[in-house]
């Protein structure tokens, strides 16, 4: 069992930062780099198991600055969605090892960082009508899939959400609304697999003052801070562990 010292929290700190800034201002969908590099450091699980009621935490402490600035019906559709995908998530937890899931982390953080390059470059073109209900369920299902594995719901439901056009206050409102419900979704599996254990909590009681800061700082930063200053950094931070994660998964 991995050590909880000095240089995890030196590492975790401020990863647990950048998540809750992530967030907080910026739709969530780089909060699980905080996931990726943990992952680096410890068994996936465990890395899992301790970003879960942070992310929980920043959830309920950014909920009130956004309530009702949301669009319910794409929440209400891409929730529905998750219910099946974060089912899947569990059964696939039970039967893969921890390489498969470094490999899959690995793979969800490159992954996301060649979607939004290719996206701004214009070689994933944007949906010309707002995708409908059910195409809003299955990118529910993906999300609640990569979220169970890697909190990585992001990149799926930003997909339905965008083709929606809303604004940027209301997608962030959005996104923390149906990652808060997405998120207590996932509790009850992750108790019942055992994936919290002691250690994690103790990290989690810890690191918790840290993934308030980043929510507060992330609310803050969501009216003032440039979006492509703020992901340029993420792209740079997933793609470094991303490939690491693939390579001592595969080796």
């Amino acid at each position: 069992m991995p050590e909880l010292d000095l240089s995890f929290f030196a590492v975790a700190i401020p990863a647990v930062i950048f998540a809750g800034v992530s967030k907080g201002g910026f739709g969530s969908g780089a909060a699980f780099a905080a996931v990726a590099i943990l992952a680096l450091l410890l068994e996936p699980g465990m890395a899992i198991g301790i970003m879960l009621p942070l992310l929980m935490l920043i959830d309920a402490a950014t909920l009130r600055s956004y309530w009702g600035k949301w669009d319910k019906d794409a929440a209400r559709h891409l929730v529905l969605g998750a219910v099946p995908g974060v089912a899947l998530g569990a059964a696939l937890y039970k039967v893969a090892d921890a390489d498969v899931f470094r490999v899959l982390i690995g793979g969800i953080s490159v992954g996301f960082v060649a979607w939004q390059v290719l996206g701004r470059i214009g070689r994933i073109p944007v949906a010309e009508k707002p995708i409908p209900p059910a195409g809003g369920m299955f990118a529910g299902a993906v999300a609640g899939l990569t979220s169970f594995i890697s909190h990585a719901g992001g990149p799926p439901a930003a997909v339905y959400l965008l083709s929606l056009r809303p604004t940027k206050t209301q997608y962030q409102a959005t996104t923390v609304l149906t990652f808060w419900v997405i998120n207590i979704l996932k509790f009850v599996p992750y108790a019942w697999l055992g994936i919290f254990t002691v250690q994690t909590g103790l990290a989690d009681l810890f690191l918790a003052p840290f993934a308030l800061l980043g929510a507060w700082l992330g609310v803050r930063a969501h009216y003032v801070v440039p979006e492509r200053a703020f992901f340029t950094l993420t792209y740079v931070l997933l793609t470094l562990t991303g490939a690491r994660l693939i390579w001592v998964g595969l080796t």
